[in-house]
């Protein structure tokens, strides 16, 4: 995460690659430097990802057994919509403290942690800031869900459909790698928008900032960081959903309910 922040934040005489922003950053700060920002990365989890995954497996249980995929597409969008808004705060934070080391010493925030950088974002910069990017952090939320939960449960049922494979940490995987390489790709653009502005020390409006950026940066820009995107994203989302898969299955056991 901290490697594709400065790559998508790097000033043009930055290292281009993900590979020499990961040395970069050894370079400079030690190895705990690419930790910065651990505390906000979590918190960004607890309350982005438990809106989103709480809230799409409860509408699939107002739907059919097996719900179309347009009809998954619009569950998980209006899941991750709801779980940018819920995370968007963590994530400003997140996105300060990754990027501070780069910034000259008079421009640094220098939170302690997520919860000193919330504190003190809302006592300087008044409470409105933690909803600064709230558009584009939720628009990339809804790509994400969309990307990772509608097109798992997708391929999840195209495999078990198709192939002689068997609801198992096989398919499990094969599904979850699958989804979370389309998310990676989708959500790149939208990523790349989203750390710039909340990564901003100043406000900029969306049209201002795509029109400065596709001046100066063409369209390479938006799969900037894309690699130590889904570097972090595939593994993140095999974990995610293979401990999902195996909770669900413990949870159902408990309660005697059948498996789907």
């Amino acid at each position: 995460m901290l490697v594709k922040v400065r790559l998508q934040t790097r000033a043009p005489d930055g290292p281009k690659g993900m590979l020499g922003t990961f040395i970069h950053v050894i370079k400079l700060d030690g190895a705990r430097g690419l930790y910065n920002g651990l505390s906000a990365s979590l918190l960004r989890q607890i309350t982005y990802s438990t809106t989103r995954f709480g809230v799409y497996e409860k509408l699939k249980e107002y739907t059919a057994d097996k719900p179309s995929f347009p009809t998954l597409i619009a569950m998980a969008s209006a899941s991750g919509f709801l779980g940018g808004i819920a995370g968007n705060p963590a994530d400003i934070i997140n996105v300060r403290m990754q990027n501070d080391a780069s910034l000259p010493p008079e421009q640094r925030r220098n939170y302690r942690n997520a919860l000193d950088g919330i504190i003190r974002m809302s006592r300087e910069e008044g409470l409105r800031v933690a909803f600064r990017g709230v558009l584009p952090n939720s628009l990339r939320a809804m790509l994400m869900t969309a990307g990772q939960l509608a097109s798992y449960d997708t391929i999840k049922h195209a495999i078990l459909t198709n192939t002689p494979l068997k609801d198992n940490m096989a398919t499990h995987f094969a599904a979850s790698i699958a989804a979370g390489f389309i998310a990676t790709t989708i959500c790149s653009p939208v990523d790349v928008i989203k750390t710039r502005v909340m990564s901003a020390t100043e406000s900029e409006s969306l049209v201002s900032l795509l029109g400065r950026i596709f001046r100066t940066e063409g369209l390479g820009w938006m799969f900037r960081g894309w690699l130590p995107s889904f570097v972090r994203l595939g593994p993140h989302t095999v974990a995610t959903f293979m401990f999902l898969e195996e909770h669900k299955r413990l949870y159902r056991s408990l309660k005697g309910i059948k498996s789907d």
